[in-house]
């Protein structure tokens, strides 16, 4: 069986959540969004290692708080970056040598099923890198400066990219190399799939869902608690670490 290390990204700003504490200590049926996270890979046959990329400003409450439930469960701490992509670096320095692919997947992200998983890891097998895209339906506006509506931006072609995104090692590795290269020309690097496909590789498109929403705001908490219940459930042992209780 094919297996691949996961990224597990909790190291951005969360400036549009609010509050004093930062997002992925956001509690959601009364578990940490980043444990939600966790817990869509830890338990699978499929996943070898899992990395959890903390932002630097939250690194020293994650390891005080967590750090023993994680270690316990096998799940390593990272230093997150400045970037999204820096983050997405340290994580990647941390894969074992032997990780034949990896998934990088965002924190905020704790509706997803684990039949999606295995679409995405199926097509990252198939074609070395892969990722989930929803279609654009609704009619598009690009709005000027002075908050006025300008230009109806068509439609045709778009799609809104998901995650996890699950590549063949060598392939993202190449891409990051690359990227050091390149970085100063490029455009914000705001997922994986874009480094790859800007530094010359090709991912396969699979048909993403809806009900994957990223929690940015307090009130995407409500909805994604409907959406958690609402979701195809795959029978998994529970792992002591991970019991309510002791987070």
């Amino acid at each position: 069986m094919a297996k691949m290390s996961v990224l597990v990204l909790a190291a951005g700003s969360g400036k549009r959540f609010g509050g004093n504490e930062s997002k992925i200590f956001a509690r959601l049926d009364n578990q940490p969004l980043f444990i939600r996270a966790l817990q869509l890979f830890v338990n699978r046959e499929d996943v070898a290692q899992t990395i959890l990329v903390v932002s630097p400003r939250d690194f020293d409450q994650m390891k005080s708080k967590y750090g023993a439930n994680l270690g316990f469960m096998g799940v390593q701490l990272v230093a997150g970056g400045d970037e999204r992509f820096h983050s997405v670096a340290n994580g990647l320095a941390a894969v074992n040598d032997d990780a034949e692919y990896v998934a990088v997947h965002d924190a905020a992200r704790v509706c997803v099923a684990a039949e999606w998983i295995d679409a995405i890891f199926d097509a990252a097998q198939k074609s070395g890198a892969a990722a989930p895209v929803i279609a654009v339906t609704s009619t598009l506006k690009r709005v000027k400066p002075d908050h006025t509506i300008g230009e109806t931006v068509p439609r045709d072609g778009l799609h809104m990219s998901q995650t996890p995104q699950i590549f063949r090692r060598d392939i993202l590795t190449k891409a990051y190399e690359w990227l050091k290269t390149r970085a100063a020309d490029l455009p914000p690097v705001t997922d994986d799939a874009q480094l790859v496909t800007e530094s010359g590789g090709v991912v396969s498109a699979v048909e993403g869902d809806a009900r994957n929403i990223k929690i940015t705001t307090r009130g995407d908490l409500v909805l994604a608690g409907a959406v958690l219940k609402a979701l195809p459930q795959r029978p998994v042992s529970r792992r002591g670490a991970f019991e309510e209780a002791q987070w």
